[in-house]
């Protein structure tokens, strides 16, 4: 490199980064978030903080496999390596196409992260990551590599290194330092080296072998074997603590051929497709899934309707209201959890902040049943794909070994909506109607976040059993991703369906030429070997209810038209063909109980249904006039009776607070009433002879009397029926839970720019030369240290600012605003009048008007000042 190669060449990261485009540094800025938050003050306040050790780790964190064992590897290497030597590291003696070809990918992302710096002949990695990734004796290398000869014989006698040197065969030094450069180049030259060993007795060269691709370190006894003193003596290994030994660096790299990894991974793994599917078909099974996803929910927020489950002291739902709502849906307890969080999320149920505190309906519940059913999909489905509550870890242990519960605190995972995203994405890579191999997505996951999977364990305890109790979070977020998707409809038969492609913002498949398409699990679709691209999320709100919009319109037709008809039977069921019309359905769910679900819902009819509609205020006219509206066959005389017979007893005794009374015309039913052994639990004692008084709660009267096979009525105290209508209790206006970010906000576009102009012009004025002035130590030369202020009096700033407007020269100011935040910048003043300076500003690209009393003091730019 000539001399003025090395002029040129950036001496630190900061300088590295200053000779960075507009361009690149909003996308440093875009891929470390953490960076902007504040705006940094120039371009060496950005470097130190990209330096900083949390900053640094989060952007490890944010590398795939391949960059990472990059970034492994130059921690490995001299400080600073050229690309060649990373090459060998990377590819080994032999070479490997495929490193080859990746490895200047992963420079320049390690570049654009600001964790490498300089030219191809210089690389250097900034010194807080080599800090993390470089190998001692309390934090191992992922590599297996131990330290090298330098530092492992740091502590070393003079008089052991020459012995080592006599033993391997080398002449003895001067000095240490001398005698360790000898050694180092012994064990990398690949030669000798190789000759070395051929000296050793085979069960030496074992020993190697096995400390080879690491942990290098070993125990040894104070007389080690003979195969072992032969490694000691020539310093293949060397003792780093008593009884411990080390295989050097450079020596495990020549055993390796060169190698820093045992295998590197510059290709993703591809995703697999499991099973290959007609995309009408995955179409058509999503819509019908989505259909039950929306009758779940509307029948979860019916049970609740009145009033749910109480809140538990710390928050969240009981396991044994878990259960019970698990039994009322008819689904498994985990799957009731996704369904409750669903609704939640979506903003649909909370707390009623009650002095005895249910979960209920929210006022938006009501709002959203009145959408078209599409949109309520949608709505539910952005909500799961952008929500940190994660349903899946219900069940397990918090920090505290308390358990997570439905609805309770501690289930937010700040990755999930990232995993749940990149998921989605990976299964928009396939071709369409193809279902992955789920263990491909996990691999292929792990790949592109291999520190997030090792690291990222779950603070909140195991949700699952067994292996997948063992996974990392990110692993068993996926494998909820996949299975909630399917149970939502966003996947139909496991492939993305084109609603849910539209949910995340993925493109329209391209389709190829026509062939013949398989169909089953047994068919087998080509594997993808190509780099997915990804998909990016959408960034603001408005863009997520732009994309959340287009899947509703794709889901749309996929929806059968609401039916305004069932079907009557003779053995007092009525069955739905498909979806009913609201008003259908509500009616129709007051006055059957459903029976079975699926393709057609069966409603069967009973005296508690019926007695059920009467207490909604409906006359037996008024059901026998809808049934007959509302079937497609003859109502059927069983269920005519049924209603009359429920109708002539509804309403002849009457309940009210007394405690509570029983009242009836027919003073031979309240002798019957009497002599039931099963009224011995109500309290009940004759006050007259068509009134019976008792202990019981009229809500418990009521439930004794119908368990005993009549059909009472509730009273007001003015005497009149009350009708028991389907007035749902709400909570008062409630928002949906927030996401909880995982880290800081990625910035748009608009605070990108801002962010990239505001440094630009505070390294500006912190590096532009200027001429001395007074109470200067020094001469031409950057602004001053810790970004000082010049400061000059009013008098002088004044003069100087004249000056300037005659002469055309621009100037160095330090300037306070009026919210007393200070700035140093360039200016080209214009005129001064009144109090104020109209100058052009450098640093901000445009003409502005200071206040002189603001300007802490001014200085020439020296003379070849840019």
């Amino acid at each position: 490199m000539s001399t003025e190669e090395k002029s040129a060449a950036p001496r630190s990261l900061a300088e590295a980064l200053r000779v960075r485009d507009d361009v690149s540094l909003a996308a440093l800025l875009r891929s470390r978030p953490d960076l902007v938050t504040p705006v940094p003050t120039d371009l060496t306040q950005l470097a130190t903080r990209a330096s900083t050790r949390a900053s640094v780790v989060r952007a490890l964190e944010r590398l795939d496999r391949f960059a990472l064992q990059t970034a492994e590897a130059l921690a490995v290497a001299e400080d600073p390596a050229s690309y060649e030597e990373l090459l060998g590291l990377m590819a080994g003696d032999d070479g490997d196409p495929a490193v080859s070809a990746a490895l200047p990918r992963a420079v320049a992302l390690l570049r654009e992260q600001a964790l490498v710096w300089g030219a191809d002949d210089r690389l250097r990695l900034v010194r807080t990551a080599r800090e993390l990734l470089a190998p001692s004796a309390q934090h191992p290398s992922p590599t297996g590599l131990g330290p090298t000869v330098r530092e492992a014989t740091a502590g070393m006698s003079p008089g052991r290194i020459q012995e080592i040197l006599a033993a391997a065969g080398l002449s003895s030094t001067h000095d240490s330092v001398s005698a360790v450069t000898a050694l180092g180049g012994l064990f990398t030259d690949r030669t000798r080296m190789a000759a070395l060993l051929d000296a050793l007795p085979g069960p030496s060269r074992e020993v190697l072998e096995r400390l080879m691709w690491g942990p290098p370190y070993g125990q040894v006894t104070h007389d080690p074997a003979a195969h072992l003193r032969a490694l000691l003596d020539r310093g293949l290994l060397l003792p780093t603590a008593p009884g411990t030994v080390v295989l050097p660096r450079e020596v495990a790299l020549h055993l390796r051929g060169g190698r820093a990894h045992r295998t590197t991974e510059p290709v993703p793994p591809p995703v697999e497709a499991a099973a290959a599917h007609r995309p009408q078909v995955v179409d058509a099974t999503a819509a019908g899934q989505a259909l039950a996803a929306l009758a779940t929910v509307e029948e979860l927020l019916k049970e609740w309707d009145e009033g749910g489950p109480a809140v538990l002291r710390a928050g969240g739902l009981s396991v044994r209201d878990l259960k019970r709502t698990a039994v009322a849906l008819d689904v498994p307890e985990p799957v009731a959890a996704f369904w409750v969080e669903l609704a939640y999320a979506a903003g649909l149920i909370a707390s009623d902040g009650e002095a005895d505190e249910r979960y209920a309906a929210t006022p938006a519940y009501d709002e959203w049943r009145e959408l078209p059913p599409a949109e309520r999909w949608a709505r539910l489905a952005g909500s799961w794909l952008t929500a940190t509550r994660t349903p899946g870890v219900v069940g397990g242990r918090d920090a505290k070994d308390r358990t997570l519960s439905a609805l309770g605190p501690n289930l937010d995972r700040s990755a999930a909506p990232e995993v749940r995203h990149r998921v989605l994405a990976l299964l928009a890579g396939l071709p369409e109607g193809a279902a992955p191999d789920a263990e491909s997505v996990l691999a292929r996951l792990r790949w592109e976040r291999p520190l997030r999977g090792a690291q990222q364990r779950d603070h909140g305890g195991q949700g699952g059993q067994g292996a997948q109790g063992e996974e990392d979070l990110r692993s068993r977020l996926a494998r909820w991703t996949l299975s909630e998707a399917e149970l939502l409809g966003v996947t139909g038969r496991g492939a993305l369906a084109a609603p849910g492609r539209a949910l995340i913002g993925a493109p329209e498949p391209v389709h190829p030429a026509a062939e013949p398409e398989p169909e089953g699990p047994g068919d087998k679709l080509p594997v993808h070997h190509h780099r997915t691209p990804p998909v990016p999320a959408p960034a603001t709100p408005a863009e997520q209810a732009a994309a959340t919009a287009a899947a509703a319109r794709l889901l749309a037709p996929l929806f059968p038209e609401p039916l305004d008809h069932v079907l009557l039977q003779a053995d007092l069921t009525a069955v739905a063909p498909g979806p009913l019309e609201r008003e259908l359905a509500d009616v129709l769910g007051v006055l059957a109980d459903v029976e079975s679900k699926g393709g057609a819902t069966v409603y069967r009819f009973t005296p508690g249904s019926v007695r059920r509609a009467l207490d909604a205020g409906q006359s037996a006219a008024d059901l026998h006039a809808f049934l007959a509206r509302h079937s497609r066959t003859p109502v059927p005389q069983p269920l005519t009776y049924l209603i009359d017979d429920v109708a002539r007893r509804h309403g002849r005794l009457r309940v009210g607070a007394a405690s509570a009374y029983v009242r009836c015309d027919d003073d031979a039913t309240l002798d019957e009433i009497l002599a039931d052994k099963r009224a011995a639990g109500l309290g009940l004692r004759r006050l007259a002879p068509t009134v019976l008084a008792a202990q019981a709660d009229p809500a418990a009267l009521l439930e004794g009397l119908r368990a005993m096979g009549f059909a009472p009525a509730a009273e007001s105290a003015a005497g009149d029926v009350l009708i028991a209508r389907a007035d749902a209790h709400r909570t008062p206006p409630r928002a949906a839970p927030q996401p909880v970010p995982d880290g800081p906000p990625v910035p748009d576009d608009t605070l990108l720019t801002a962010a990239v102009r505001a440094i630009r012009a505070g390294d500006l004025a912190s590096t532009t030369p200027r001429k001395p002035g007074p109470g200067d130590d020094a001469g031409d030369g950057p602004a001053r240290a810790d970004g000082d202020l010049p400061r000059t009096g009013a008098a002088e700033t004044l003069a100087t600012v004249q000056a300037a407007v005659l002469t055309g020269e621009a100037l160095w100011i330090g300037y306070v605003n009026a919210e007393g935040a200070a700035s140093q910048r360039v200016i080209a003043p214009i005129r001064v009048e009144g109090g104020f300076v109209t100058a052009y500003d450098h640093t901000a690209d445009e003409v502005r008007t200071y206040p002189l009393h603001r300007i802490t003091g001014v200085a020439e730019l020296a003379d070849d000042a840019g």
